[in-house]
């Protein structure tokens, strides 16, 4: 409420017609232009948003095909084809834990998973849901009866797992200190792949009363090596499975993402040239498209005189000069008995070529 001072200076703002007076007046001015001029700038700012905004949506609409289907090659997806499909589907959902939905897509689809394909899925991901929530018991108990097998891949997960625990105990302080000592026994079988992290791990227990965190070890209270032991434990477990780190759908899906305007590019050049044949193989592509480094899982050879990537049926060949090519191109470029590279005047004979296993 305003005060009686307050009330008696507004009163004299005002002459005896009710007109504002020139104070006022001007006060009311200025506050107007500040409004038009913040009212401005907001519709301002506002267009330019919607500009954004507007760019963006072109730029969906462009980069984006909706119709994805003409990259497709007719009968790629026989019975076959499909089942794969299902079974790299099926062992995703078992992957990340989701046991229902794979369940469901095997009644669906009417796959036959026997109970021992999805026990490992179950207890890696059991073991995964505790150390997410730093609970290391499961997956010292699974690392201690698989030591041998891991330390056969020279895996230091049961390791780094004891090291963790270790930790914790050190950071329970003083109340600690017995358990602690007692529970580095576990780090013998370990000590001469690891003597420097013991020594680490041993010289911290001078700090206990003080506190690890106010110590020149507060480095062991790092919390990103939790997220690393769930990577690690992944790694080693798949490996001990056979099975590769990541599900084959998700690298299958990332690939597909990079590859699909490239094809979709090529795809368009062929039907505004009206190149037909040229791309019709169910397994090779029209081009060669990069997928980068992250997806190179096996060597690959390009054979440089017909820029085809060499199968089992046309494995590349080393002449006696030390270029390869593939056996197409061999067979094309001799010339009775006697053969010349394409890259050096050196003659020799196609019998001398050997094969080359990546």
């Amino acid at each position: 409420m305003l005060s009686q001072q307050s009330t008696s200076h507004l009163d004299l703002s005002f002459n005896q017609d009710g007109d504002l007076s020139g104070t006022i007046s001007l006060v009311m001015t200025q506050c107007c232009k500040r409004i038009k001029d913040t009212v401005q700038k907001l519709a301002s700012d506002h267009k330019d948003i919607h500009s954004s905004v507007s760019r963006v949506g072109k730029a969906i609409d462009k980069n984006f095909d909706s119709d994805i289907s003409s990259v497709g090659i007719d009968g790629c997806w026989q019975a076959d084809s499909q089942r794969i499909l299902n079974e790299v589907m099926v062992e995703h959902f078992f992957r990340q834990g989701m046991l229902d939905v794979a369940e469901e897509l095997c009644q669906e689809s009417g796959l036959s998973i026997d109970q021992s394909q999805k026990e490992p899925f179950v207890e890696l991901n059991r073991i995964l849901e505790a150390l997410k929530v730093r609970v290391l018991r499961p997956a010292l108990e699974w690392a201690v009866s698989n030591r041998e097998m891991l330390m056969a891949q020279n895996s230091s997960l049961e390791f780094k797992l004891h090291r963790l625990y270790f930790i914790s105990l050190l950071m329970g302080g003083t109340a600690n200190q017995r358990e602690a000592l007692q529970y580095a026994k576990n780090f013998q079988p370990f000590a001469l792949n690891h003597q420097k992290d013991i020594q680490v791990l041993m010289g911290s227990l001078v700090y206990l009363r003080q506190g690890i965190e106010n110590s020149p070890y507060v480095h062991l209270l790092d919390a990103n090596q939790w997220a690393d032991i769930c990577d690690i434990f992944t790694r080693d477990a798949c490996a001990l499975l056979g099975l590769s780190v990541e599900s084959p759908l998700s690298v299958s899906f990332s690939a597909g993402c990079v590859a699909l305007p490239a094809l979709i590019n090529i795809k368009a050049v062929i039907e505004q040239r009206q190149c037909t044949g040229v791309w019709n193989q169910k397994d090779e592509l029209p081009i060669e498209v990069d997928l980068g480094k992250k997806c190179w899982y096996h060597s690959i050879f390009a054979c440089p005189i017909l820029r085809q990537q060499t199968t089992d049926n046309n494995p590349p060949m080393k002449l006696v000069c030390g270029h390869i090519i593939s056996r197409d191109a061999l067979n094309k470029m001799f010339n009775g008995s006697k053969l010349k590279c394409p890259y050096c005047p050196m003659e020799q004979s196609p019998g001398d070529a050997k094969q080359i296993f990546f």
